[in-house]
C-alpha cells in the first residue's frame, strides 16, 4: 500500500466530498423575534454589533435553524404558562419565512399541545381535550396537514420535520389536571398505549409525506441517560411500523451524564438501527453559573471557557459516529442584554452581560457541512501530525485503507 501527499484539486475534492452525508449544524431559535422587539443587543466574538442575527449565523457556518410549534398556546391556562410558550402558526410563519430565504435549512418542531411538551407533561390541547382516540387520530392528521400546507403557500418547506417533542412516554396523555391526565403514557415493560401511540405518529406522518415528500421525519426522545429505555421505544416504533427517517435525541450533559453516556447511547442506536441517521436536536452548556433544577455532576467550569470546552469534546464525540448528521443548540438565540428582561437562562450562545457571542457558538459550527453539502475540515489541536479524518469527517485509526485523508495541513490519498 502507497501513502502518497498531495494537493487535491478543488474540484475533484468537491465533487469527492459532496458523497459524503451532509451534516447540518444551528440551532432552536424560536423567540429571536421576541429578542428582536425587545431590542436585544447582540454582538460578534470581537464585540462588534451584529445588525441582523440569521445572516451572521449563516456567516459563522450555520446551515439549520429549528422552530417549535404549539396548537393553540393562548388557551393554555395552567399554573405553569410560560410565556416563551407563544409559537403558534401565525407567530412562525414569518420567522420561518425569513430562515429559509436567508439559506437555512428548516426543522419544524411539532410539539402537540399548547405549552412545553416534554417527557414530564405532553398535555392534549384544549380543542382536542374531549375527542375520543378515533377523532383524535384524524385530528392530528388534519392539523398537520394543514400546518404544513399553510407554511408550503407562504414558500417555506422544511427539511426536517419533528412529530412530537420529546416523546419517550407518549404525547397527547390527556388534559393536565384531570383524573386522566396520565392514562395515556406508555412505559418499556408495558404494553399499554403503545399502539395508539403509533396511529398517531402514522397519522402525523401519512400528512407529512403527502404536502412535503422531501423532508426527512424525525422522532425525538431523550432517554440518553437510559439506554435500555432508548432502545426500548425505537424498537417499539419498528415493530408499530412507524415511517420516519432520522432519531432526535435531547442531550444535556446535567441531566443525562457525560459524553461517555452520550457516545454509549449513540453506538446503541446505530448498532440496533443502522438505517437511521441521527440527530442531537437540543443540546446546551451554561457559560456562567449552574442551570437551575440540575442534578448531575459536570466536568466542564460554568464559564465561557468550559462552554466551549464543552462544545469541542461533544464536536469531537460526534464526529466519531457516521450516523450522526445534526447538532442543534437549544435557545442559542436568548439574550437579554439591552432589554429588561430577565437574564436568568444561562446556557445559549450569546452572553445576556455583554451581548457578545460566546466562543462555542464559533467552535460547534465545526460539526456542520457548510452551505453546500460539502464537508468542513474538522479542527485539530495541536501538532499531531498522526491526526487523520476520511472525508466524512471521522477521525481515522491508522491509515490502513485506501482512501483520501485529511490532516493538519495536507490532504494524502492511501493506494
Amino acid at each position: 500500500m502507497k501513502v502518497k501527499y498531495l494537493f487535491v484539486a478543488a474540484m475533484s475534492m468537491v465533487a469527492t466530498l459532496s458523497l459524503a452525508k451532509e451534516r447540518y449544524v444551528g440551532g432552536d431559535i424560536s423567540l429571536l423575534p421576541e429578542y428582536e422587539i425587545a431590542g436585544a443587543q447582540y454582538k460578534d466574538h470581537d464585540g462588534k454589533p451584529i445588525s441582523d442575527l440569521l445572516p451572521y449565523l449563516y456567516d459563522e457556518g450555520m446551515n439549520a435553524m429549528r422552530v417549535r410549534l404549539f396548537v393553540n398556546p393562548k388557551d393554555y391556562n395552567g399554573s405553569d404558562k410560560d410565556p416563551n410558550a407563544c409559537q403558534d402558526l401565525e407567530y412562525i410563519l414569518p420567522l420561518c419565512k425569513r430562515i429559509v430565504d436567508d439559506g437555512f435549512s428548516l426543522m419544524l418542531d411539532f410539539h402537540y399541545s399548547d405549552t412545553w411538551a416534554d417527557p414530564a407533561k405532553q398535555w392534549t390541547p384544549e380543542i382536542w381535550k374531549d375527542l375520543t382516540d378515533e377523532q383524535l387520530y384524524e385530528a392530528v392528521y388534519d392539523y398537520t396537514r394543514e400546518t404544513l400546507q399553510s407554511l408550503k403557500n407562504n414558500g417555506v418547506i422544511p427539511k426536517f420535520i419533528q412529530t412530537g417533542n420529546e416523546i419517550s412516554f407518549g404525547m397527547l396523555w390527556g388534559t393536565q389536571g384531570t383524573p386522566d391526565s396520565n392514562l395515556k403514557k406508555t412505559f418499556m415493560g408495558s404494553d399499554a398505549n403503545w399502539e395508539r401511540l403509533g396511529k398517531l405518529l402514522q397519522e402525523t406522518g401519512n400528512a407529512c409525506r403527502e404536502i412535503c415528500p422531501d423532508a426527512k421525519i424525525v422522532i425525538h426522545t431523550e432517554r440518553v441517560g437510559d439506554i435500555p429505555v432508548q432502545k426500548n421505544f425505537y424498537e417499539k416504533m419498528k415493530s408499530l411500523n412507524v415511517d420516519y427517517d432520522i432519531i432526535g435525541i435531547s442531550y444535556y450533559p446535567y441531566f443525562h451524564g457525560s459524553l461517555t453516556q452520550l457516545n454509549n447511547a449513540l453506538e446503541s442506536l446505530e448498532t440496533n438501527f443502522p438505517d437511521k441517521d441521527i440527530m442531537v436536536v437540543e443540546t446546551g452548556f451554561s457559560y456562567a453559573w449552574e442551570v437551575p433544577g440540575t442534578d448531575q455532576k459536570v466536568d466542564y467550569d460554568y464559564s465561557d471557557a468550559g462552554q466551549n470546552q464543552f462544545a469541542k469534546d461533544l464536536v469531537a464525540t460526534l464526529l466519531k459516529h457516521e450516523n450522526v448528521t445534526g447538532l442543534f443548540w437549544w435557545w442559542l438565540e436568548y439574550n437579554a442584554y439591552g432589554t429588561s428582561l430577565s437574564g436568568w437562562y444561562n446556557a445559549p450562545l450569546f452572553d445576556s452581560r455583554t451581548g457578545g457571542a460566546t466562543s462555542a457558538l464559533k467552535t460547534i459550527c465545526k460539526f456542520g457541512s457548510g452551505h453546500n453539502g460539502v464537508e468542513q475540515l474538522p479542527f485539530i489541536e495541536g501538532k499531531d501530525s498522526d491526526i487523520w479524518y476520511n472525508l466524512n469527517g471521522m477521525r481515522v485509526n491508522g491509515l490502513n485503507k485506501p482512501g483520501i485523508y485529511m490532516g493538519r495541513d495536507k490532504k494524502i490519498i492511501v493506494r
